[in-house]
């Protein structure tokens, strides 16, 4: 069997509340439509993109990025049926069996695409579906019930749904209504559909809520990182922690305003996230961050966490000096740091502590921190 899947990514997102297109949206760090690409990828040796003609310039950076190809990169039409019909002219010839999915639906699994290839190879013409759970009503559009259909032999229809070729060239050819779906338009030529097994998991991203369901699958294995970072105390520099100005006669030694509190956090998340550490981000090599903010390079690194999907559960950060008296001072850092991450303070633990006068920290020589965070998946809206 040679198949193609033609992968429909035209989904704006303007239901979700989402500012892009909703396949481009990460689950679990990763875009939904990536999810999808490498799961055919085990099963179909052909991939159509059909995107919105704005969307298309994006497209081969993400593909890159995440080690993934498509055959071809179409743009889309106005309808579903045009977009369906814009990737069927692109599949190659020597294709047999056709599977269309929904972009938006990220979750799918390599159990379900197998066996709707199988039920197409089988019988023409096969569909994912799940048993209706719920009791189904019809309704006039006032709401007035008029009906209530029985559960037994109704299905929710998922996709992929799988075609042989020239069956669903055919009935793309004879349709006359644009407001059902591929299997409809097989339906409506006499010809039998077959149901495989769906997926509970395989449903749509259309709002929030799915959004967040979607992320929930993922967000039951949290990440966590530590960090730890240590500076030389020194005459004739400002004393910064947790992005306060701190009243001393020594400042800590640094490329940057030496932070030693927002550096350690700031490795703490990268760390979660797998995105290397501070001095990777921001070299001492580079003057473009001699005497920066370690406010500012904490900000950075959360808009690189933001970019892969994730936000903060929680941090904590521990400083090891014997002098100054940080105690005033901690409640100040917190809130810098809460606004610097975007979350509430109640995320944010600051302590300090002594090493009873062990050590570089005990002997004023200087200052040392110590972080730990924990980072969920987000909703980027």
């Amino acid at each position: 069997m040679n198949s193609c899947v033609i992968l429909l990514c035209g989904g704006s997102g303007v239901r979700m509340g989402a500012s892009q297109n909703k396949t481009f949206l990460p689950l679990g760090g990763v875009p939904a439509l990536v999810r999808c690409m490498r799961v055919f990828a085990s099963c179909c040796p052909h991939t159509v993109l059909v995107a919105r003609k704005e969307d298309l310039p994006l497209l081969p950076p993400l593909l890159a990025h995440y080690h993934v190809a498509a055959d071809a990169l179409v743009p889309g039409g106005v309808t579903r049926q045009a977009s369906v019909r814009a990737g069927l002219a692109c599949v190659p010839a020597d294709c047999d069996t056709v599977l269309i999915h929904d972009g938006a639906r990220g979750l799918i699994d390599e159990a379900t695409v197998r066996a709707v290839l199988r039920g197409a190879a089988e019988y023409g013409a096969a569909v994912p579906a799940v048993p209706v759970k719920d009791t189904v009503k019809y309704a006039a559009p006032d709401g007035r019930v008029l009906s209530t259909p029985p559960r037994d032999g109704l299905y929710a229809v998922q996709t992929p749904q799988g075609f042989r070729k020239e069956l669903l060239v055919e009935a793309h050819r004879a349709a006359r209504d644009d407001k059902t779906d591929d299997a409809g338009l097989v339906e409506a030529m006499g010809v039998p559909v077959h149901l495989v097994a769906g997926s509970e998991r395989n449903f749509k991203l259309t709002t929030p809520e799915d959004y967040r369901m979607a992320q929930a699958l993922f967000s039951s294995l949290p990440r966590t990182g530590t960090g730890f970072d240590a500076h030389r105390l020194v005459a004739g520099r400002p004393l910064v922690l947790g992005g306060v100005n701190i009243p001393f006669e020594k400042g800590l030694l640094g490329h940057s305003d030496a932070d030693v509190a927002l550096h350690a956090l700031t490795d703490a998340l990268l760390g979660a996230a797998a995105l290397g550490d501070i001095g990777k981000l921001f070299p001492d090599t580079d003057e473009r961050y001699r005497g920066i903010s370690s406010l500012l390079l904490l900000q950075r690194a959360f808009a690189r966490l933001k970019e892969k999907g994730y936000r903060v559960g929680n941090c904590d950060v521990t400083i090891v000096a014997e002098r100054p008296k940080l105690a005033p001072y901690l409640d100040a850092m917190r809130q810098n740091i809460a606004a610097a991450l975007e979350t509430d303070v109640d995320n944010v633990s600051v302590k300090a502590t002594t090493t009873e006068k062990m050590g570089y920290e005990g002997d004023g020589t200087g200052i040392s921190a110590q972080a730990a965070a924990l980072i969920v998946p987000a909703a980027p809206f």
